[in-house]
């Protein structure tokens, strides 16, 4: 940020602690390549969910509440998923700034093994008991029988869905995330494409609904799958090696659990915590469910920029403080922190500009638009401490194995303050929804301040690998 841009401009970044943005050009360079292909996959893997809300909105609001219901069960899933992939991450990401590559494929397998245990336990959990999954997200009969059925068709989906996700998670680490992003590109397309022919029955096919929706799913899963292996077996690609694919090595399992135990701790406090959100909202009634639904598919597109941001960071502080280059990495690290307030601001701009085309493209009740309309208001501030508390949690205390303030964070902001204060509003006190909503976003921004202390002790800048 330097050159023609005025005076003003950049004063304001020195008041808002983000002057380091105009620093060294290589690292945001750097960052800026890795980003793009990353948060576009974040965002296509985000476009499902909103392809399938907003097909499933112009068919009726029961489907599309319902499949967003069910859908929660995935994002409880992903939770695992990311303790697993982020596991592997921040330590295939050291040791590759190592060049030790012997043992970012042991990592890889390792990511594997784990990963057979969480798609075995979510498909047999979806197929064989879906109606008490959806029965803690809601009690009307109609949203839950729409939602077994969904459920039961998208559950084999599980079983492929997290080995494709740590193909994915390695081939960024040596740089190909553009790779990645066009795989993701290949799937989300061939689901959105058989979402339309399945859903509404185009070109002779049946219209199946909300179950067509699941049958879209598993088909582009199987695409996914299939394409990473293949690519996987190319030059320069770090691929499972069959030999040792049961093979243990005790001191990198014992720094993984070292890592993965806080870091599956925070997802899952995190994970059932949002989506006790999304129930709580959803026993307020169905225009609630609905705009609930709608809101958190809006939020999800945004928030891909900072999830893309996050993740790249990731990766560039892990190979630093794996290759011994602290000084490099604490530099690097405030940058990072500095440009999620950057994000913030502008997510949180994007989505009140988009509130007004969303709104009226639903086909909602007069109610359920309201509800929309407030929730959107409402999420926008919340963006900020999204974006601010995703780059530098994830991206920049994770990657130095600093999870366990994460776990303390969510237990206070969210299990402590959030989640009662929305309990008593919606059930004890019965509260208006916005108001209820508005307990469900709290989090996030009163975490902010917290998260700056804790940044600057530094506790994240260890370099993990072992000789």
């Amino acid at each position: 940020m330097q050159g023609g841009r005025p005076d003003l401009i950049l004063r304001w970044f020195d008041f808002m602690r983000i002057s380091s943005l105009r620093g060294d050009r290589a690292f945001l360079r750097k960052l800026t390549t890795l980003t793009i292909p990353i948060a576009l996959q974040s965002l296509l893997l985000a476009s499902v969910s909103a392809a399938d809300a907003f097909m499933l909105g112009r068919l009726d609001q029961n489907s599309m509440a319902a499949v967003s219901l069910a859908t929660q069960v995935q994002f409880i899933m992903t939770m695992f998923i990311m303790a697993d992939t982020s596991t592997g991450s921040v330590l295939a990401s050291q040791y590759y700034g190592k060049k030790d590559e012997q043992t970012v494929g042991d990592i890889f397998n390792m990511m594997l093994r784990s990963m057979t245990v969480i798609d075995v336990m979510f498909w047999a959990l979806c197929c064989f008991s879906p109606r008490p999954l959806m029965l803690f997200f809601t009690g009307d009969p109609v949203l839950i029988d729409i939602g077994c059925w969904y459920l039961r068709i998208a559950g084999w989906s599980y079983l492929l869905v997290g080995f494709s996700q740590c193909y994915h998670t390695v081939m960024k680490i040596p740089g190909h995330a553009r790779m990645s992003m066009w795989i993701s590109l290949a799937s989300v397309l061939s689901n959105i494409v058989l979402n339309a022919v399945l859903i509404f029955g185009l070109f002779g096919a049946p219209a199946l609904g909300p179950e067509g929706a699941a049958i879209a799913t598993l088909i582009s899963r199987i695409i996914e799958l299939v394409w990473c292996v293949l690519v996987s077996m190319r030059k320069d690609y770090i691929r499972p090696n069959l030999a040792r694919l049961l093979f243990y090595r005790k001191e990198l399992v014992i720094d993984s659990l070292k890592i993965a135990a806080p870091v599956l701790g925070s997802a899952l406090l995190w994970g059932v915590g949002f989506t006790s959100y999304t129930a709580i909202v959803a026993h307020m009634g169905s225009d609630a469910a609905a705009a609930n639904s709608i809101a958190s598919v809006v939020r999800d597109l945004i928030c891909s920029l900072c999830n893309g941001v996050a993740t790249a960071g990731g990766i560039i502080l892990g190979i630093e403080l794996g290759a011994g280059e602290m000084e490099t990495a604490r530099t690097d690290g405030r940058r990072l922190r500095d440009l999620s307030f950057v994000i913030g601001i502008l997510s949180m701009v994007i989505l009140l500009a988009l509130t007004p085309a969303v709104v009226h493209l639903m086909k909602m009740t007069p109610e359920a638009k309201s509800y929309l309309t407030g929730m959107m208001v409402i999420q926008a501030v919340y963006m900020i401490g999204r974006c601010v508390n995703t780059v530098t949690i994830n991206g920049v205390f994770y990657t130095g194995g600093d999870a366990i303030f994460d776990t303390y964070s969510l237990i206070v902001m969210m299990w402590c303050i959030a989640i009662p204060a929305a309990l008593l509003g919606a059930f004890v006190f019965r509260w208006p929804v916005l108001v209820v909503y508005s307990c469900t976003c709290v989090d996030e921004v009163g975490k902010i301040p917290w998260v700056m202390i804790h940044f600057r002790k530094y506790k994240w800048l260890k370099n993990l690998t072992r000789d």
